[in-house]
């Protein structure tokens, strides 16, 4: 049985128009901000697709008005199952842009926590495009996505392990500093700009880092602005950091009390 569902939010961006739908409707924007590699063919009836972790997804493009309107929807499952997103922008005085996302479409039997997901995760996105946009203007990223399990340790205490790796202590709280990351790739040393009960990020002067925790799994979804020569190699020294970071001993001094942003 579906269910359906829309999630409405709206933000104030510091960026024109012109920007903003950078950011949303062509493919580097995206990666700079939200999950994944993406890409997104620039017409009514084009194709949009995300790319994580070797998962494929793809939307048709139902709207294409540039600086305007942007509006995708997934084809249904076998079940019903699809998702739309709208994005709708309005300039306004001084360079600054509202965004407004509806993201909405129809959930399988499991919809209640998947809603609940997509409601918690929506607001930290917005978050990541505001940074974005705010810090690295005119300049686009390279994604970094690593996944790595966590069997039978708690989101707490892979929080921990994250937290430990990355010299910050509890509660992980937004303006504390990092300093870790891979050998051979330079030195995170950034701020955190979020932290809540599933997720943290950080901030540096070159990139944008979320690491999420969850129940047996953790996972990393970065924005490189000033990649290695290779990024493939740099996501495959975050990959390898990831993992033996969740094999590390679970800190004994660092317990789970999250503040959020």
């Amino acid at each position: 049985m579906t269910h359906p569902f829309e999630i409405a939010l709206e933000t104030t961006l510091p960026a024109t128009p012109e920007q903003v739908w950078e950011a949303i409707a062509t493919g580097p924007g995206v990666d700079s901000w939200f999950m994944g590699r993406n890409e997104i063919e620039a017409r009514e009836g084009g194709t949009a697709s995300m790319d994580t972790g070797g998962h494929r997804e793809e939307s048709l493009v139902t709207a294409y008005d540039p600086g305007k309107r942007l509006a995708l929807r997934t084809s249904p499952g076998a079940d019903g199952r699809f998702m739309a997103f709208e994005y709708l922008i309005e300039g306004r005085e001084g360079g600054s842009t509202v965004l407004r996302v509806v993201h909405s479409g129809l959930l399988g039997d499991d919809w209640q926590d998947e809603y609940d997901a997509l409601r918690r995760g929506w607001p930290f996105h917005l978050h990541t495009l505001h940074e974005y946009l705010a810090h690295f203007p005119g300049r686009t990223a390279v994604p970094v996505f690593a996944m790595a399990p966590a069997a039978g340790r708690t989101p707490e205490q892979v929080r921990a392990q994250l937290a430990d790796a990355l010299s910050l202590t509890a509660p992980i709280a937004t303006g504390a500093r990092a300093r870790g990351g891979p050998d051979g790739l330079p030195v995170l040393d950034g701020e955190v700009v979020w932290a809540d009960s599933e997720r943290f990020a950080l901030r540096s002067t070159d990139a944008l880092y979320t690491f999420h925790h969850g129940s047996g799994v953790a996972l990393m979804f970065h924005h490189l602005f000033a990649p290695a020569a290779d990024p493939a190699e740099a996501e495959k020294s975050w990959q390898q950091w990831l993992s033996d970071t969740i094999q590390n001993p679970v800190p004994d001094t660092i317990q789970d009390t999250t503040q959020g942003a």
